[in-house]
């Protein structure tokens, strides 16, 4: 694939500037430029309220929870007080669930406070519980596995590899001998083997018939490779409380298990049920004056996790794309094409709420001229990929030879790239051939340490960064609604699969529009 850095798709697309000091920040004197830059990125901003409001206020926005569709209706009445008509879309219904409080305590042998948090969609003690902590255990088979189940009653079962070090790889390759890296990580890869065969040999059903039993909980820990961060998902039980333990805390747990040390603890959690809810996404609209047929979709998902704040995924989409309309609204309130904002349900649970808007629109699918999604904001958008797309390269060339040189001079375009198989809510719009980009920020911090974790917070956000992120948005947008010509939609040849075969282009799902029976 072809990589091609800001300074060569300039020199490939513009002749020139309007003068050697307006070059220094504008390649050109577009007025409309000067304004988004001037509201975006001075004190005019409002990135720094809408975080804050959105991160700290409305806090996490699992899918159908109360403060998921609180952030709904603060999406639309932010868009409404702007003078930006916005709409709310049911796109199908979803299991809500409201999070209380997680008290996790170490009683026996001694005393201390433990960092645990019930999965999503968990259900609660209704009241403290103590109970003994014993391991999943080591047997020969399914039957084995039943035969144990009695030991079980009113115990909580750890029933993830506890890891053998919470240190970063990282930390042990600067600090450590490399004959201790090594002896550490293979160790682990061991560990790991071994209990994954552990499991397996329960058969189907295992978790089910642990609740049947009695269990009191089950314990999980899915450490993510960093200081005190852990990937945090939904629960598979339905009767107990399944938690999320933090990787230094459950091995805590785990090693007074095996040596038999009487490990004891208390849990206190609560949680509500709501029933099945209706789901919408958030749409906004600034129409179009000559092309009001043709559109330009910016993107992002308000819906999250819940184990911290949904910060960087994707609270950070969600500000940066509201900001981008509010700039566009001062800036360019009359674009040609139709400019569209989607804030999508759903996500979390496999793009349901783009994929829904994709397969209800179909005539915003078949007249778009670009969508830019975003869904990871930890850091500046450094990296587009043109997915595979070959004349899109040509197009994002000539809008970022536009863009000031600080905000541009750190993208880089991958083209003609290939297009994803997962990825975000841009994949509902390419799967149908359709011209849809992610503005990508540094992804191995993001991943590491933010990414479904426990740590996405407010206090990970860079709000420079933000302000730079929503006005890059804003430009692109505001470029691609005037831009003359469509973005193509011819598709590049596919580098053959792992198996050799040549590789089919990604096709469209349909998206699930209730949450699945329990």
């Amino acid at each position: 694939m072809k990589v091609l850095h800001r300074a060569l798709l300039a020199s490939l697309f513009v002749a020139g500037a309007a003068s050697p000091v307006l070059a220094q920040r504008f390649p050109t004197d577009d007025a409309v430029l000067r304004r988004i830059w001037d509201e975006g990125m001075t004190g005019k901003s409002q990135i720094s309220a809408l975080a804050q409001a959105l991160m700290d206020s409305i806090g996490p926005r699992l899918t159908s929870s109360p403060g998921h569709l609180s952030a709904i209706d603060w999406v639309a009445a932010r868009y409404q007080a702007w003078g930006i008509p916005a709409r709310k879309e049911k796109y199908g219904t979803w299991r809500s669930w409201r999070r209380g409080y997680t008290h996790l305590d170490l009683v026996a042998p001694r005393q201390r406070g433990l960092e645990g948090l019930i999965l999503a969609w968990s259900p609660g003690t209704r009241g403290p519980v103590e109970g003994g902590v014993v391991l999943a255990p080591d047997v020969a088979d399914s039957a084995a596995y039943r035969a144990w189940l009695p030991n079980a009653k009113g115990k909580f079962v750890l029933w993830s590899q506890a890891e053998p070090t919470c240190r970063p790889d990282e930390n042990w390759e600067k600090l450590a001998r490399p004959e201790s890296v090594e002896r550490m990580k293979a160790a682990r890869d061991s560990l790991k083997r071994e209990w994954a065969a552990r499991i397996r040999r329960y058969g189907g059903g295992a978790l089910g018939a642990l609740e049947d039993a009695g269990a009191a909980g089950v314990l999980t820990s899915l450490w993510s490779a960093g200081w005190g961060v852990d990937k945090v998902f939904s629960a598979a039980t339905a009767k107990v409380p399944m938690l999320d333990v933090s990787c230094e805390d459950y091995g805590l747990l785990s090693r007074l298990a095996e040596r038999n040390q009487g490990p004891r603890i208390r849990l206190d959690a609560t949680s509500e049920e709501l029933g099945e809810q209706p789901v919408f996404n958030v749409v906004g609209e600034l129409k179009g004056t000559e092309k009001p047929d043709e559109y330009v979709l910016l993107s992002a998902h308000l819906d999250s996790w819940d184990a911290a704040s949904g910060a960087t995924d994707n609270g950070t989409g969600t500000v940066m794309m509201m900001e981008a309309m509010r700039l566009l609204k001062t800036a360019y309130p009359n674009p040609k094409r139709t400019i569209l904002v989607g804030h999508w349900g759903g996500e979390e649970q496999g793009l349901i709420g783009s994929r829904s808007f994709a397969e209800d629109h179909p005539e915003v699918v078949n007249g778009l001229e670009a969508a830019f999604n975003q869904d990871n904001g930890t850091w500046r958008i450094d990296y587009i990929r043109m997915m595979g797309l070959t004349g899109a390269g040509a197009h994002f060339g000539r809008w970022f030879a536009r863009l000031p040189t600080e905000i541009s001079s750190l993208v880089t375009i991958d083209n003609p790239g290939e297009p994803e198989r997962g990825g975000s809510d841009h994949m509902s719009f390419l799967c149908a051939g359709a011209p849809a980009f992610r503005l990508q920020s540094n992804y191995p911090d993001y991943r590491q340490y933010t990414w479904h974790t426990n740590r996405d917070t407010y206090d990970k956000l860079i709000l420079d960064d933000l302000k730079n992120n929503a006005t890059i948005a804003a430009m692109l947008a505001y470029q691609a609604s005037e831009d003359p010509e469509r973005v193509p939609r011819e598709q590049r040849v596919l580098q053959p699969g792992p198996n050799g075969q040549p590789q089919a282009w990604p096709t469209c799902n349909a998206p699930r529009r209730a949450s699945p029976p329990r």
